[in-house]
């Protein structure tokens, strides 16, 4: 599209080789209880965005309980003892606050904004909804209830729920990521309110969460509130963190083929072991990823959907948490074109891998990332929560943010091109097919002698 080669251009023409980037100051504290309380100044609004978040996230949900951390996140705003679903609600549209509690892989977190005028107020729901939550046991059955109708329709959106089937196929059963963040049908029914209780308990305590500030406030008045609110809360422990060993490459692929008889297209993904959030590989990764399947321009959607037409989008997702993720190529294509459409991805990964980017490729990613980075990382107060919570939850610094450019600057055409060769490869790939498997049975059987096949009105996103 014009606009995105627009966008490249005016990127190149704006970002000096040597601009850099400055996470604004914070100041860190340890309250007593283990509490961690980062607060970060903002003169800008007179709004100010409150996080809390817990160590653990999806990664910490009992194997057959997975979605328990996400529902338990939910239900905080339910009721407290000092107020019910409704006074709550009441007084959040009062304030005009927004509140958002999710989880992901590694952590779960609850966030609040609100105006500066409003802080003790505002202080005062949100860690009476943090450190004293009822859980209703009627709640606790509609967000439940609600949640399960949710994971059915799922797979009414193909585009949503082979991400779903991806994860668990790719990673296992035993793996922490081999469950999903949100859980399915099937382990949501098994969740009680004992069971949310109890991980509230133990996992909403002093040594396992951390408070973060942004905006518009004194760090010396604000300190002393923030301390009077949490300090009391349980000590706990820290969440001990999973260890798990990363998904391997395979001797030979494995696919597995979801069949939706009245699809008329192929969704698929294809996956391989890529990095975990600290890998030093994954700044040159992050740059050999953009230009692959990272942006509009990348060579995945050039050639599935600019050139060839066959998908109006093809990406290819670099999963940077906690524990390794993967490198997942993402599309889809009209059924009889199924074939087509894999072989050509294939073919594009086996050259990236054999023949690497070029130099005015590297400089193009280079300048498209660091053109990106300050206005979706660094501009809103949210997006500075966002990070501050990165540095603690991955035991990063300030560098990370500061030296960034820096670190983007020094990756030679060398150096991509032998992540490229390390990462992107042809062999050992996992496939997850999801369309009308009689009509493209034959081609899933050409990619991977280990071929597992389950109907989308099976319970649960697990293969067999």
């Amino acid at each position: 599209m014009k606009s995105a080669a627009a966008l490249a251009a005016l990127l190149s023409l704006a970002i000096s080789g040597s601009a850099q980037v400055k996470l604004p100051p914070y100041t860190r504290q340890v309250l007593p209880n283990g509490v961690v309380v980062v607060m970060m100044p903002r003169a800008d609004l007179p709004l100010i965005t409150l996080r809390a978040v817990l160590r653990g996230g999806a990664e910490s949900d009992p194997p057959q309980l997975a979605g328990l951390s996400s529902v338990t996140a939910e239900l905080l705003r339910r009721g407290s003892a000092g107020r019910t679903a409704d006074e709550f609600s009441e007084t959040l549209d009062f304030l005009g606050a927004s509140w958002q509690a999710t989880s992901d892989d590694q952590s779960t977190q609850v966030g609040m904004e609100f105006l500066s005028k409003d802080l003790d107020r505002a202080l005062g729901l949100f860690a009476d909804a943090l450190l004293r939550p009822s859980f209703p046991e009627a709640e606790v059955k509609k967000a439940l209830a609600q949640r399960i109708d949710s994971s059915k329709a799922a797979k009414d959106n193909p585009s949503s729920a082979i991400g779903y089937y991806f994860r668990p196929f790719f990673f296992g059963a035993s793996h922490p990521y081999g469950r999903l963040v949100g859980g399915d049908e099937l382990s949501l029914a098994r969740i009680e309110r004992g069971h949310i209780v109890g991980y509230h308990r133990r996992m909403y305590a002093g040594g396992n969460l951390i408070l973060i500030a942004v905006g518009r406030f004194d760090v010396d008045a604000l300190a002393p509130k923030l301390a009077a609110a949490f300090g009391s809360a349980p000590a706990g422990e820290a969440y001990a963190w999973a260890q798990s060993p990363p998904p391997s490459r395979g001797s030979s692929a494995r696919l597995l083929l979801i069949d939706k008889p009245d699809a008329t297209q192929t969704y698929f993904q294809i996956g391989q072991p890529g990095i975990n959030r600290t890998s030093p590989d994954r700044i040159p990764l992050l740059l050999v990823n953009t230009l692959f399947g990272g942006r509009f321009t990348s060579m995945l959607n050039d050639a599935l959907r600019v050139t060839s037409g066959l998908t109006y989008g093809a990406t290819c997702r670099l999963e940077q948490n906690r524990l390794t993720g993967g490198i997942v190529i993402s599309t889809y294509t009209r059924t009889e074109a199924t074939e087509q459409a894999i072989d050509m991805a294939l073919d594009l990964l086996k050259r990236l891998g054999e023949r690497g980017v070029t130099a005015e490729q590297l400089a193009s990613a280079k300048a498209y990332l660091k053109g990106l980075y300050p206005t979706q990382r660094l501009e809103t107060s949210d997006q500075l929560a966002e990070i501050l919570k990165d540095l603690e939850i991955f035991g990063l610094g300030r560098s990370e943010v500061d030296e960034l450019f820096g670190r983007i600057d020094a990756v030679t055409v060398d150096t991509a091109n032998a992540v490229a060769r390390k990462y992107y490869q042809a062999g050992g790939l996992t496939f997850v097919l999801l369309g009308n498997a009689a009509k493209i049975r034959a081609a899933a059987d050409k990619y991977a002698p280990d071929v597992r096949e389950m109907a989308i009105t099976k319970p649960g996103f697990s293969p067999p």
